[in-house]
């Protein structure tokens, strides 16, 4: 029996571009993850450049199976709308059909945090989960993907609220924490700040932080005094391959699980 071509994810962020061959059924990378820097002008022609590249050192893997890419921004039926830690000259371009001309089959763009919140709901820590499910990313920025009763909400972009007139993420992202050198009881402060704002806002029934902050949880989850239940991410850093990956398989009509 001939085994279907495995799903990609390829995971574009400012400082590099990551992808791997994923299986849905454990929700796992299925080879060695694969690694490039971001290119310093990472305009969409050199970025795809590279996302080819990678996605020709799994081809005897992948195939012409389903191929899901995600951007630091904002993605809607393929076209980018704005440019978080990437060349403006994304802002406008149709970038999933750039990306299926170079690749030679259909691609899925998605924003990056709502491929990584897509991960953790089926296979981290927001699996099974029903209700108002928040995944927060606490990297560079925040990211965040909001789910109803496991449907993704897309776009939402919770990381530039306003929050006592300072865009979000400049006072409590992990990079925000290292940019002051912040304490974990400061910085803990700071995201109470914004918990509480978000709960009050969207009364999540459940929230996670993703982002690879999150293996360092038991610093500040504990100094958090906010209503709803918080938990770590289980994939942390992985959670945008695999996420992309599930995703592009459902929109190419091939469920894997």
């Amino acid at each position: 029996m001939t085994r279907s071509p495995l799903p990609l994810g390829i995971d574009i962020g400012g400082s590099g571009i990551k992808g791997a061959p994923v299986d849905l059924e454990t929700g796992s990378f299925a080879a060695d993850r694969i690694r490039i820097e971001t290119p310093g002008a990472s305009t969409p022609k050199a970025v795809i450049k590279i996302v080819k590249e990678i996605a020709g050192e799994f081809e005897s893997q992948c195939g012409d199976g389903p191929v899901g890419v995600t951007v630091p921004a904002v993605t809607s039926g393929g076209v980018v709308h704005t440019a978080a830690n990437i060349d403006k000259g994304w802002i406008g371009a149709d970038a999933g059909a750039m990306l299926t001309e170079a690749l030679g089959r259909p691609v899925h763009l998605l924003n990056d945090a709502d491929a990584a919140g897509v991960g953790e709901m089926q296979y981290g820590s927001g699996r099974g989960a029903q209700g108002t499910v928040l995944v927060v990313t606490l990297g560079t920025g925040i990211g965040s993907a909001l789910f109803v009763d496991g449907i993704l909400v897309p776009n939402t972009e919770l990381g530039h609220l306003e929050i006592d007139g300072h865009d979000a993420e400049k006072r409590a992202s992990n990079g925000a924490r290292e940019a002051d050198d912040l304490s974990w009881e400061k910085w803990a402060k700071r995201l109470q700040r914004y918990f509480r704002h978000v709960e009050n806002l969207f009364w999540p029934d459940l929230i996670v932080i993703g982002g690879g902050i999150s293996k360092k949880s038991d610093k500040y989850l504990p100094l958090l005094d906010i209503r709803t239940p918080i938990v770590p991410a289980t994939l942390r850093n992985d959670a945008g391959i695999i996420g992309a990956a599930w995703i592009a398989t459902q929109k190419a009509g091939r469920p894997g699980r």
